[in-house]
């Protein structure tokens, strides 16, 4: 190992919302290198979730960060070999982890969603998301059903 970690690297506030978890997702949303056509996918994105959801008290940043608190896993299961067998091992999430975790998912099933527009399928499945339905919600609640089920293995931890 190294003998010293990393500088955690500052990210800018977005543009239009000066929000610096905006930027964080849409650096994982982004591809070749093409931030401004991810920003674009974004906003046009939040765009339609607040055209759709008209009758929420809420703006559809707020909409886009109840999705993602909805979507973020608490413990996963990682493999652990312990005299020539393997356990899944349930293990609690660093904070810093389930924040990439959860916008990791939510833009992977964004992606293998039917659809036209990239920006579309991003809308759909923050409301998905949202409303605790979806791929990536069901991504979590298999994570959290998997720890459970391992429960018992808990005492490997490393």
């Amino acid at each position: 190992m190294r003998k010293t970690k990393p500088k955690k690297r500052i990210l800018l506030p977005d543009p239009k919302f000066g929000d610096q978890e905006v930027t964080r997702f849409v650096n994982n949303l982004m591809m070749g290198g093409k931030k401004s056509v991810s920003y674009t996918i974004f906003y046009n994105a939040l765009e339609i979730v607040g055209q759709r959801m008209k009758n929420e008290e809420k703006t559809p940043l707020e909409i886009w960060k109840k999705a993602l608190e909805n979507i973020t896993p608490h413990v996963e299961v990682k493999s652990r070999r312990v005299g020539g067998a393997t356990f899944q091992v349930p293990m609690e999430v660093r904070p810093d982890r389930k924040v990439s975790i959860s916008m990791k998912n939510l833009i992977l099933f964004a992606r293998k969603r039917s659809g036209k527009e990239m920006s579309e399928k991003l809308a759909a499945e923050i409301m998905a998301a949202y409303k605790e339905e979806g791929g990536a919600f069901k991504k979590k609640e298999d994570t959290h059903r998997m720890a459970e089920a391992n429960k018992a293995f808990a005492h490997f931890r490393f």
